[in-house]
């Protein structure tokens, strides 16, 4: 391997990754639980512990009524249905605790549908991944 510098790349003791990951998700029936501002500034705060938790990065976000949009990075040793489920389910639990009125609004107290979607993104369209996620607001 070549001693340069890889842009962009994070450097560990045993390897250099670049690795970028979209990542959707959406409530459960597409339920518009995210309308107030302070609960989207509340979600993006949860997500932000979660991630510092588990030394995940959040490259860029944004919270919508119904799902949710991520550009993330992480080690290559972290399984990404993992990270899901870590998200998913601390989000959840987080809300709940701060917002039992929410539990109540929903089918069976879900929060999230189970499904996701998680695209890789190469270093040619990550910024186009960056300006769709930052303009999912002014479409709506």
């Amino acid at each position: 391997m070549s001693k340069d510098k890889i842009e962009d790349a994070i450097y560990t003791r045993r390897y250099i990754y670049n690795f970028h990951y979209h990542l959707i998700w959406v409530t459960k029936y597409r339920n518009p639980t995210f309308t107030s501002e302070a609960l989207v500034n509340e979600m993006k705060e949860i997500l932000t512990t979660v991630a510092a938790d588990n030394e995940i990065v959040i490259e860029h976000m944004e919270v919508m009524p119904d799902h949710v949009h991520l550009l993330l990075t992480c080690s290559p040793q972290f399984f990404i249905p993992k990270a899901v489920k870590i998200f998913k389910g601390n989000t959840a639990r987080w809300l709940f605790l701060r917002h039992p009125e929410l539990k109540s609004e929903l089918w069976g107290g879900h929060l999230w549908d189970p499904s996701y979607c998680i695209v890789t993104v190469s270093d040619r369209s990550e910024q186009q991944v960056r300006e769709y996620i930052r303009n999912q607001k002014q479409k709506n």
